[in-house]
């Protein structure tokens, strides 16, 4: 057996495993040795991931339940970036709430990186167990970090909640699963793909088990109506958290839902695809509209993550009405650019929510962005790029991510749905140029001095202008996405 394309998942397991076992001899003024020794063992698993990656087709592995290719490549690489980045601007905020020191230690660290571990093996599931494996994996590592402040009221409660509906979307997930196993009498995915696509699979049960296959998959995404969640926890969470839930769990879902969908039950598509509209003009309609409510800005991008998947949505559901999963790799490689920078404009906005917050406050309120110009005028000018990216508004990279969707659902002559996003991507401005507005033009309402590590203001300073850069060229980062998904749907 080729054991080769899971060098990347085996290295992380024994790293993640020895760096808790390093971490329990620490003192808390050596803390900071679990934080490096996570940042490497990203490093290296991306060395590890580029080194060992099939970037020219597939590679199977492990029976064929686990695959390398150039998507599972780019995701991956994509997750790394974005956990390390992640801890970067968590490093401050864990440590001034005992989230990485005292009585819990590295266990926000090494619970990161598990989470991580279940993202890698379900971008390279390529069975439906081991998809579910990783799923849980990662879902199960994020329950425990949303509850770490074990003494914080709020946490233990958004975890609870969490924690309940995880299961029950487990359970369609698991059920959907066990009723296409009836269907075609296979859980690889290859094989999946060419039963439903044969008169032998039984068309009713197949049916049944892709409503309870997507419906899981949309708890997943925090889509409409399996969103009850997202605003709670986000909330709830410490935003350390709330940005390891809001960033990478992001791409393993779209990873998930690509090679579900469209690698194993394409030949299913007009049933899926009818739902995935649903899912995703309720997603643009309730998470927009709910949004201008918010004071507290967590909730706010909580619900703005619902719209956003909505939008995403829209990608992968156009590429049905060109006829074969080849020729609609524009729609599915914009559906990817999408995510990649929308979670790259997630880690922004958290970014600045950490940098403003200090021991004992929580920066999640309008108010507490109020004046950031005068404090801070780079940072309020960062905050406003990512907002704008948020809301489509050009040059930023999230204008081009949303054009290159609406093209896609244009050429399939779905016009309406294409002005259906644009009035919510519309409606959804307001709420994103209202934290512009309070930075530019209230008073602070907190005149102290923002002081942060020098490695965070440098990961965060480049990370806006990378969302100016990327919305200005965004070509590279397009051409890398598109070659994925031809390279991987050829294979």
């Amino acid at each position: 057996m080729n054991f080769i394309p899971l060098y990347p998942e085996i290295f992380l397991l024994v790293t993640t495993c020895v760096i808790l076992l390093i971490d329990m001899f620490l003192s808390d003024s050596k803390r900071y040795l679990t934080y490096v020794l996570s940042l490497v063992a990203l490093g290296v698993t991306a060395a590890l991931t580029l080194s060992t990656g099939n970037s020219g087709g597939s590679e199977y592995t492990s029976s064929n339940m686990f695959v390398s290719d150039p998507l599972s490549m780019v995701l991956k690489l994509a997750s790394y970036a974005a956990v390390g980045m992640t801890l970067i601007y968590s490093r401050t905020y864990a440590t001034a709430r005992g989230m990485s020191n005292g009585s819990l230690g590295g266990e926000f660290y090494v619970l990161a990186l598990f989470a991580l571990l279940g993202q890698m093996v379900m971008i390279s599931g390529n069975n439906f167990l081991i998809i579910y494996l990783g799923l849980e994996l990662m879902s199960l590592a994020l329950y425990a970090l949303v509850a770490l402040r074990r003494d914080h009221t709020i946490s233990t409660e958004a975890s609870m909640k969490y924690f309940v509906l995880g299961a029950l979307a487990s359970g369609f997930m698991l059920y959907g699963i066990s009723m296409l196993y009836g269907a075609t009498g296979t859980l690889d995915l290859t094989e999946v793909a060419k039963a439903s696509a044969s008169a032998t699979a039984n068309k009713t049960i197949l049916v049944f088990g892709i409503v309870f296959l997507v419906a899981g998959l949309a708890f997943k995404l925090g889509v409409v109506p399996f969103h009850m969640w997202v605003p709670d926890v986000y909330h709830g969470a410490p935003t350390a958290v709330t940005l390891l839930l809001g960033g990478a769990p992001k791409l393993a879902a779209f990873a998930i839902t690509f090679r579900l969908l469209v690698e194993g039950l394409f030949a299913q598509a007009v049933d899926w695809q009818q739902m995935l509209v649903v899912l995703a003009v309720l997603s643009m309609a309730i998470g927009n509209i709910t949004a201008i409510a918010q004071t507290n800005i967590k909730r706010m991008l909580a619900y703005s993550t619902i719209s956003q998947m909505g939008f995403m949505l829209l990608g992968l559901l156009s590429g049905v009405a060109n006829g074969s999963a080849g020729n609609a790799a524009d729609a599915y490689s914009a559906s990817m650019f999408y995510s990649i920078t929308y979670v790259l404009t997630t880690l922004g906005t958290f970014g600045v929510i950490m940098l403003l917050s200090r021991a004992g406050f929580e920066a999640d309120t309008l108010e507490d962005f109020k004046g950031l110009n005068k404090r801070s005028p780079w940072f309020a000018f960062v905050m406003l790029l990512l907002m704008f990216s948020l809301a489509g508004i050009p040059p930023m990279v999230g204008f081009y991510a949303k054009l290159s969707v609406l093209q896609a659902v244009v050429s399939t002559g779905q016009l309406w749905l294409a002005i259906v996003a644009v009035l919510f991507s519309l409606i959804g401005t307001f709420y994103y140029l209202r934290v512009v507005k309070v930075m530019y033009f209230d008073d602070a309402a907190d005149t102290s001095e923002i002081q942060t590590t020098a490695d965070m203001r440098v990961v965060l300073s480049l990370n806006g202008l990378a969302v100016l850069v990327l919305g200005i060229l965004p070509s590279g980062l397009m051409n890398v996405c598109l070659n994925a998904i031809v390279k991987t749907l050829a294979s």
